[in-house]
Protein backbone atom coordinates (compact mmCIF):
# COMPACT_ATOMS: atom_id res chain seq x y z
CA UNK A 1 0.00 0.00 0.00
CA UNK A 2 1.39 3.39 -0.97
CA UNK A 3 1.81 5.81 1.92
CA UNK A 4 1.81 8.98 -0.20
CA UNK A 5 -0.56 10.70 -2.61
CA UNK A 6 -0.06 10.49 -6.38
CA UNK A 7 1.18 14.09 -6.60
CA UNK A 8 3.69 13.55 -3.80
CA UNK A 9 4.95 10.32 -5.38
CA UNK A 10 5.36 12.21 -8.64
CA UNK A 11 7.38 14.92 -6.88
CA UNK A 12 9.60 12.28 -5.22
CA UNK A 13 10.24 10.53 -8.55
CA UNK A 14 11.18 13.85 -10.12
CA UNK A 15 13.57 14.68 -7.27
CA UNK A 16 15.07 11.17 -7.43
CA UNK A 17 15.94 11.73 -11.09
CA UNK A 18 18.43 14.44 -10.07
CA UNK A 19 22.13 13.47 -9.87
CA UNK A 20 23.18 12.15 -6.46
CA UNK A 21 19.65 11.94 -5.08
CA UNK A 22 18.19 8.51 -4.39
CA UNK A 23 14.64 7.56 -3.33
CA UNK A 24 15.30 8.14 0.39
CA UNK A 25 16.85 11.56 -0.16
CA UNK A 26 14.00 12.47 -2.52
CA UNK A 27 11.50 11.50 0.16
CA UNK A 28 13.26 13.67 2.78
CA UNK A 29 13.47 16.67 0.43
CA UNK A 30 9.83 16.40 -0.59
CA UNK A 31 8.64 16.23 3.02
CA UNK A 32 10.94 19.13 3.95
CA UNK A 33 9.46 21.24 1.15
CA UNK A 34 5.94 20.48 2.35
CA UNK A 35 6.85 21.38 5.92
CA UNK A 36 8.43 24.67 4.82
CA UNK A 37 6.42 27.86 4.65
CA UNK A 38 4.64 28.80 1.45
CA UNK A 39 6.99 31.78 1.04
CA UNK A 40 10.13 29.62 1.31
CA UNK A 41 8.84 27.06 -1.19
CA UNK A 42 7.78 29.72 -3.69
CA UNK A 43 11.14 31.49 -3.35
CA UNK A 44 12.97 28.24 -4.13
CA UNK A 45 10.74 27.64 -7.16
CA UNK A 46 11.29 31.23 -8.34
CA UNK A 47 15.09 30.91 -8.04
CA UNK A 48 15.12 27.66 -10.03
CA UNK A 49 13.07 29.24 -12.84
CA UNK A 50 15.16 32.43 -12.79
CA UNK A 51 18.44 30.50 -12.88
CA UNK A 52 17.15 28.46 -15.82
CA UNK A 53 16.00 31.54 -17.73
CA UNK A 54 19.02 33.77 -17.01
CA UNK A 55 21.93 31.32 -17.25
CA UNK A 56 23.72 30.98 -20.58
CA UNK A 57 26.74 29.22 -22.03
CA UNK A 58 29.74 31.53 -22.32
CA UNK A 59 30.43 32.23 -26.00
CA UNK A 60 34.14 31.55 -25.55
CA UNK A 61 34.58 28.81 -22.97
CA UNK A 62 31.05 27.31 -22.73
CA UNK A 63 31.05 27.73 -18.94
CA UNK A 64 27.78 28.68 -17.27
CA UNK A 65 27.33 32.44 -17.16
CA UNK A 66 24.78 35.18 -16.59
CA UNK A 67 26.22 37.10 -19.58
CA UNK A 68 27.43 36.32 -23.10
CA UNK A 69 30.97 36.14 -21.71
CA UNK A 70 31.57 34.61 -18.27
CA UNK A 71 33.37 36.56 -15.54
CA UNK A 72 36.59 34.59 -16.14
CA UNK A 73 36.76 35.22 -19.89
CA UNK A 74 35.91 38.88 -19.24
CA UNK A 75 38.75 39.28 -16.73
CA UNK A 76 41.61 41.09 -18.50
CA UNK A 77 44.09 40.03 -15.81
CA UNK A 78 43.83 36.31 -16.71
CA UNK A 79 46.65 34.61 -18.64
CA UNK A 80 45.14 34.27 -22.12
CA UNK A 81 47.89 31.99 -23.40
CA UNK A 82 47.11 29.18 -20.96
CA UNK A 83 43.92 27.19 -21.49
CA UNK A 84 42.60 24.51 -19.14
CA UNK A 85 40.18 21.96 -20.60
CA UNK A 86 37.64 20.45 -18.18
CA UNK A 87 34.66 18.13 -18.54
CA UNK A 88 32.13 20.03 -16.47
CA UNK A 89 31.43 23.51 -15.01
CA UNK A 90 31.87 21.99 -11.53
CA UNK A 91 35.50 21.33 -12.46
CA UNK A 92 36.03 25.04 -13.16
CA UNK A 93 34.66 25.83 -9.70
CA UNK A 94 36.96 23.25 -8.07
CA UNK A 95 40.09 24.60 -9.78
CA UNK A 96 39.14 28.21 -9.07
CA UNK A 97 38.85 27.42 -5.35
CA UNK A 98 42.57 26.56 -5.26
CA UNK A 99 43.41 30.14 -6.26
CA UNK A 100 46.43 28.86 -8.22
CA UNK A 101 45.34 28.77 -11.83
CA UNK A 102 45.23 32.18 -13.55
CA UNK A 103 44.53 31.14 -17.13
CA UNK A 104 41.30 30.55 -19.06
CA UNK A 105 39.05 27.51 -19.36
CA UNK A 106 37.18 25.48 -21.94
CA UNK A 107 34.27 23.29 -20.81
CA UNK A 108 33.55 20.16 -22.87
CA UNK A 109 30.39 19.02 -21.07
CA UNK A 110 31.54 15.42 -21.16
CA UNK A 111 34.36 13.19 -22.35
CA UNK A 112 34.87 10.90 -25.32
CA UNK A 113 32.97 7.65 -24.86
CA UNK A 114 32.35 5.52 -27.97
CA UNK A 115 30.17 3.13 -25.93
CA UNK A 116 27.78 5.98 -25.08
CA UNK A 117 27.99 7.46 -28.57
CA UNK A 118 29.95 10.53 -27.44
CA UNK A 119 32.50 11.45 -30.08
CA UNK A 120 34.43 14.60 -31.07
CA UNK A 121 31.34 16.14 -32.69
CA UNK A 122 29.21 15.79 -29.54
CA UNK A 123 31.91 17.56 -27.51
CA UNK A 124 32.46 20.19 -30.22
CA UNK A 125 36.20 19.53 -30.16
CA UNK A 126 36.55 21.30 -33.52
CA UNK A 127 35.40 24.47 -31.74
CA UNK A 128 38.09 23.98 -29.10
CA UNK A 129 40.83 23.36 -31.69
CA UNK A 130 39.74 26.45 -33.63
CA UNK A 131 39.89 28.51 -30.43
CA UNK A 132 43.40 27.23 -29.65
CA UNK A 133 44.58 28.32 -33.10
CA UNK A 134 42.82 31.70 -33.10
CA UNK A 135 43.95 32.68 -29.61
CA UNK A 136 47.49 31.32 -30.12
CA UNK A 137 47.37 29.29 -26.92
CA UNK A 138 50.85 28.44 -25.64
CA UNK A 139 49.85 25.72 -23.16
CA UNK A 140 46.81 23.46 -23.12
CA UNK A 141 46.23 21.85 -19.72
CA UNK A 142 43.93 18.85 -19.97
CA UNK A 143 42.12 18.47 -16.65
CA UNK A 144 39.64 15.71 -17.46
CA UNK A 145 39.08 13.01 -14.83
CA UNK A 146 41.79 10.32 -14.52
CA UNK A 147 39.61 7.51 -15.87
CA UNK A 148 39.27 5.71 -19.21
CA UNK A 149 37.07 8.39 -20.81
CA UNK A 150 39.16 11.26 -19.45
CA UNK A 151 42.40 9.66 -20.62
CA UNK A 152 40.92 8.93 -24.06
CA UNK A 153 39.90 12.58 -24.41
CA UNK A 154 43.36 13.75 -23.33
CA UNK A 155 45.11 11.43 -25.81
CA UNK A 156 42.79 12.50 -28.64
CA UNK A 157 43.51 16.20 -28.05
CA UNK A 158 47.25 15.54 -27.74
CA UNK A 159 47.15 13.65 -31.05
CA UNK A 160 45.28 16.50 -32.77
CA UNK A 161 47.88 19.01 -31.60
CA UNK A 162 51.08 16.99 -31.95
CA UNK A 163 52.11 18.74 -35.18
CA UNK A 164 51.64 22.19 -33.62
CA UNK A 165 55.11 23.05 -32.29
CA UNK A 166 53.87 26.32 -30.75
CA UNK A 167 51.76 24.68 -28.06
CA UNK A 168 52.64 22.58 -25.03
CA UNK A 169 50.01 19.99 -24.14
CA UNK A 170 50.03 18.92 -20.49
CA UNK A 171 47.87 16.66 -18.31
CA UNK A 172 47.11 17.29 -14.65
CA UNK A 173 48.95 14.93 -12.32
CA UNK A 174 47.11 12.18 -10.48
CA UNK A 175 48.24 9.85 -7.74
CA UNK A 176 48.40 9.42 -3.99
CA UNK A 177 46.04 11.80 -2.14
CA UNK A 178 47.58 14.21 0.37
CA UNK A 179 47.51 12.83 3.91
CA UNK A 180 46.94 9.21 2.89
CA UNK A 181 49.06 6.12 3.64
CA UNK A 182 50.54 4.00 0.83
CA UNK A 183 49.23 0.78 2.36
CA UNK A 184 45.65 1.96 1.76
CA UNK A 185 46.15 3.25 -1.79
CA UNK A 186 44.80 1.08 -4.62
CA UNK A 187 47.20 -0.29 -7.26
CA UNK A 188 45.94 1.87 -10.14
CA UNK A 189 46.38 5.08 -8.13
CA UNK A 190 49.83 4.03 -6.95
CA UNK A 191 50.83 3.18 -10.51
CA UNK A 192 49.78 6.65 -11.67
CA UNK A 193 51.74 8.22 -8.83
CA UNK A 194 54.89 6.35 -9.82
CA UNK A 195 54.50 7.16 -13.51
CA UNK A 196 53.89 10.84 -12.73
CA UNK A 197 56.81 11.23 -10.31
CA UNK A 198 58.84 14.45 -10.52
CA UNK A 199 62.46 15.37 -9.84
CA UNK A 200 63.14 17.04 -6.48
CA UNK A 201 66.86 17.79 -6.93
Amino acid sequence: MNAYSDILNKLMRSLASLPGIGPKSAERIAIHLLKSSQAETLELARLIVEAKEKTYFCEKCRNLSSNKLCHICSDASRDRKTLCVVSDPKDVASIEKTGIFKGLYHVLFGTLSPIEGIGPQELRLDQLLKRIHQEQVAELIIATNPNTEGDTTALYLAECLKTNKNIKVTRIASGVPVGSHLEYVDQATLQRALEGRRVLV
